[in-house]
C-alpha cells in the first residue's frame, strides 16, 4: 500500500482500454461525447477506427453497442456513472441484459467523487439501480491497478458488465502483481472481532480504520468487495458465521448497494450485526470531495467508532 501515491481509477482504465484494444481488435469504445473525462482519448488517437462518438445520446449508446455485440464485438460504452445508470437503465435492461448481450458499461465519476458537480452529477444510487437487473454484473474497482486488472476481467467476461470508476486520484492500494477475480473478494487484512467490508474508493479508509482499531487491541478483517454483483456469498458468510460484527463503508446511498446486499445476507442467515456507512438517503450538494464524505459519515473515526459499537 502506497498511500502516498494517488491516481483516479478512470486512469486505470484508460490505459488498459488501449492495451486491450491493441490486443483484441473487437474491442471498441463507445463514447458519448465525454471522452476527455473519462480516459478515452489515447484510445481514439491510437485506435481510430475501434472508436465511435455518437455524441450526447447516452441512450443511442446503448443501442450501439447491443448491436455491435450481436456481430461478435465486446464494445465498452463510457460516460459519466450518473448517466451511464441512469439515463440508460431502460435501454440497458431491454437491449443488453434482457438479450445477455456481451457489452460492457464503463463509467467515471462514481458516487461523491464528482464534488463540485453537485447533485446531478454524484451518482449514488447506479450500483443499487443496476445489481436489480438480471444478468448484469457490478464492479467498482478500489485502486489504479485493480482498476486494470478488473477491466481486463470484465474484457474477458461472457455478459453485460457495469465498471464504476472515481474521478478523484485515491491512494494507491495494490501493486501491479495483484490478481482479481470477478465476484471473489480481496482479504487484505485478517481479524477475529470486527469485519470492515467495503469497496471502491472507501477501502483505503476501511484500511485506515483498521490499524487505528489495531492499535486498540482490536483485529479487524478487512474485505474489499469490488464486485456488488455477483456478491461473494461465501467471503461475506465467513464473516457472518465466524464473526458476527459487520460494518459495511461504501460511496452509494446506503439503500440498495454494498451494505444491503450484506444485511441481505445476514437477514436470510438470521445472525449477525451490520452497521452500514455510505451516503444516507439524500442528493448529494458542491462540495469537496472530501468533505462529502464527512458529511455522509464516511471517515475513518466514524468506522473506528462503529466497529467498536459492535462490540459493545
Amino acid at each position: 500500500m502506497n498511500f502516498d501515491k494517488k491516481i483516479a481509477t478512470r486512469d486505470g482504465f484508460g490505459e488498459e482500454i488501449v492495451a486491450l484494444g491493441k490486443e483484441n481488435r473487437n474491442i471498441l469504445v463507445v463514447d458519448a461525447d465525454i471522452g476527455k473525462s473519462c480516459k478515452t482519448g489515447a484510445f481514439r488517437k491510437e485506435l481510430p477506427e475501434q472508436y465511435l462518438n455518437v455524441g450526447i445520446a447516452e441512450q443511442n449508446c446503448a443501442g450501439v453497442a447491443a448491436g455491435l455485440a450481436t456481430c461478435g464485438k465486446i464494445p465498452f460504452i463510457v460516460t459519466y456513472a450518473a448517466f451511464g445508470s441512469m439515463r440508460m437503465v431502460e435501454m440497458i435492461r431491454q437491449e443488453i441484459c434482457y438479450p445477455h448481450l456481451n457489452v460492457k458499461i464503463a463509467c467515471s465519476h462514481g458516487g461523491v467523487t464528482p464534488a463540485n458537480d453537485g447533485a446531478s452529477h454524484q451518482a449514488i444510487e447506479d450500483m443499487g439501480i443496476l445489481r436489480t437487473i438480471p444478468n448484469m454484473t457490478v464492479i467498482m474497482p478500489a485502486d489504479y491497478y485493480s482498476a486494470r486488472k478488473l477491466v481486463r476481467a470484465a474484457a474477458e467476461f461472457d455478459g453485460p458488465v457495469y465498471l464504476r470508476f472515481t474521478r478523484d486520484a485515491i491512494p494507491v492500494i495494490y501493486d501491479e502483481e495483484d490478481s482479481f477475480v470477478i465476484g471473489k473478494a480481496k482479504q487484505l487484512r485478517q481479524g477475529k472481532d470486527v469485519a470492515i467490508i467495503a469497496n471502491g474508493d472507501t477501502v483505503r479508509l476501511a484500511l485506515q480504520a483498521a490499524e487505528e482499531l489495531a492499535a486498540q487491541g482490536i483485529e479487524a478483517r478487512v474485505l474489499d468487495m469490488h464486485t456488488v454483483k455477483p456478491l461473494d456469498t461465501e467471503a461475506v458468510m465467513d464473516c457472518i458465521e465466524n464473526i458476527g460484527r459487520i460494518v459495511t463503508v461504501e460511496d452509494h446511498n446506503i439503500l440498495n448497494g454494498l451494505g444491503s446486499a450484506v444485511c441481505e445476507l445476514a437477514a436470510e442467515a438470521g445472525k449477525g450485526k451490520v452497521r452500514r456507512l455510505g451516503i444516507q438517503d439524500q442528493f448529494g450538494m458542491s462540495a469537496p470531495y472530501e468533505r462529502l464524505l464527512a458529511m455522509n459519515g464516511v471517515t475513518v473515526e466514524n468506522i473506528v467508532d462503529s466497529a467498536k459499537a459492535l462490540l459493545k
